[in-house]
């Protein structure tokens, strides 16, 4: 199970974080965008640290009306680090 956690938070953080560098060369080259449904996704998912990151590293999803972003990155990653620390407790 442990395997798992750590295969799916790495997995899901690092797919957050190289999504939003993606979707910041895209909005510079005028391209076609990654839905911010797949962004938020992922960080609810379990990719919140990579998206967090992402986000402060590639100045992406960082104005105020973006502020939403900020919240539900905030808010995911709150709730998964509950969920391994209870799990964390759980198994000791």
């Amino acid at each position: 199970m442990l395997t798992f956690l750590i295969l799916w938070y790495g997995i899901l953080n690092t797919a957050a974080f190289l999504a939003y560098g993606l979707d910041k060369l895209k909005a510079k080259q005028n391209w076609w965008r990654i839905p911010e449904k797949w962004l938020l996704g992922l960080a609810v998912l379990g990719g919140a640290l990579g998206a967090i990151v992402g986000s402060d590293l590639f100045h992406h999803k960082t104005s105020r009306e973006k502020i939403y972003f900020r919240i539900t990155n905030y808010l995911s990653l709150a709730v998964h680090l509950g969920i391994l620390g209870y799990l964390w407790y759980s198994w000791s």
